[in-house]
């Protein structure tokens, strides 16, 4: 996904109508300007500090900040002096994307990119994460023959393309729900977003802030391939092409919140999106934009009825909170 010269997100645009997906942000500005709102909050709650470091991982085409800015702008505007922004982005083509659409942006210092977390400066931070813990790589374990057995990448038999293998036995170690297996149960398990709700967890503990992480996935580990791939918005093979489709997964919530506790961060239970988005108060500013354009009134119901309803993204999707202890909860969630 991320190889240099190969990777998907190495070259052009897979984020939105024309792309092969589209996100939370593309479908609607509200998403986006509640996200800043929150950000701003969580900012209030730690006493307004002079200078705070706003964090994106994968931005995409920077829609989700611009929305996010752009709210802060019209209700803290005051704010905006102390945040300085940093977005994780390893794609060329996206970063000019982000820079372009932030040209006009009302941050008064100049954003900044990074290829990793790591390279943020320490200090009070805000993190946030769209649809982006999804796209790390997983290992996939089968149960084959009373053994867990790693799924892995081979060439099939002409030798001329690529098929499922599996290796050696191995020895895992999996939560208390998950020990009671049968031959052909998968599990997926994703060292890289453990790696990194743990990186986020020790920044907010011993810098101060909070991190909101929204994706789609389940609330406690389970069985199931999740591996998915999407092309043109539509369902396609793992294996064919590789480079020119959106791989994903579903996002264990779990596993990130025990990594980020053992960092000595505060988590809290994973509240479903249409939930969250609710407790911010999407109804009435869908509202406000209905009156405010009433020929968009019938596109900007469905576009939030699609972000909450249970059926469409309100519950697949789920937002997580990883915060300094010392914080109160941050807005939309609950001890």
């Amino acid at each position: 996904m991320t190889h240099p010269e190969h990777g998907y997100y190495r070259h052009g645009l897979p984020i939105g109508r024309c792309g092969d997906f589209i996100t939370a942000p593309e479908i609607s500005q509200v998403f986006g300007e509640l996200i800043g709102l929150w950000a701003v909050a969580v900012w209030e709650e730690m006493r307004c500090p002079r200078q705070l470091t706003l964090v994106e991982l994968g931005p995409g085409r920077g829609v989700l900040i611009v929305d996010a800015l752009r709210a802060i702008r019209q209700t803290r505007p005051h704010a905006l002096a102390a945040f300085r922004l940093h977005l994780v982005e390893v794609s060329t083509s996206l970063r000019e994307f982000q820079r372009q659409a932030l040209i006009d942006g009302p941050l008064p210092q100049t954003p900044v990119w990074q290829d990793r977390l790591e390279a943020v400066p320490s200090g009070p931070v805000v993190l946030i994460a769209n649809e982006f813990i999804d796209t790390l790589p997983i290992r996939q374990y089968v149960r084959t023959e009373g053994v867990w057995r790693e799924r892995r990448i081979g060439l099939d038999e002409a030798g001329n393309g690529f098929a499922w293998t599996l290796g050696a036995p191995r020895q895992l170690t999996l939560p208390e729900n998950l020990i009671d297996c049968e031959d052909g149960d998968v599990v997926e398990l994703c060292p890289a977003a453990d790696a990194l709700s743990a990186e986020i967890g020790r920044r907010v503990a011993c810098d101060g802030g909070a991190a909101l992480l929204i994706d789609y996935g389940h609330a406690r580990p389970s069985f199931g391939e999740t591996l998915q791939a999407v092309r043109d918005h539509a369902y396609a093979d793992p294996l064919a092409d590789p480079g020119t489709a959106d791989l994903s997964h579903q996002v264990d919530f779990a596993a990130l919140a025990t990594a980020a506790a053992a960092a000595g961060a505060a988590t809290y239970r994973p509240v479903p999106q249409g939930l969250f988005l609710s407790r911010l108060g999407i109804a009435a500013r869908a509202q406000a934009l209905a009156a405010a354009s009433p020929a968009k009134a019938g596109s900007i119901e469905g576009a939030v009825r699609r972000l909450v309803h249970p059926g469409r993204m309100g519950v697949l999707f789920k937002a997580l909170a990883i915060a300094d202890p010392a914080l109160p909860p941050p807005p939309g969630f609950t001890r």
